[in-house]
């Protein structure tokens, strides 16, 4: 079997401003666990969603060794 690959890279910079008498710890990273349990789920769901609509495409998770926490790999897989 030949297979061909492609990389395409969508990344995403979480970022959070605090006024200038911030302490520091104080929100205990709430803005990342927001991120984690809600945003990035509802999102990956999108995506699935959306491209389960090409039937002609399969997509799964792959990974490859890094930390879910700081990358999702989406593998497309088109059959001939």
């Amino acid at each position: 079997m030949v297979r061909e690959e492609k990389a395409f890279t969508l990344r995403f910079t979480l970022e959070a401003e605090f006024p200038d008498d911030y302490e520091g710890d104080e929100d205990e990273y709430k803005w990342v666990k927001e991120w984690e349990q809600d945003l990035k789920p509802a999102l990956l769901k999108l995506i699935f969603d959306s491209l389960r609509k090409h039937s002609s495409w399969k997509a799964h998770v792959r990974n490859r060794g890094a930390s879910p926490l700081d990358e999702i790999e989406i593998a497309l897989v088109k059959s001939f």
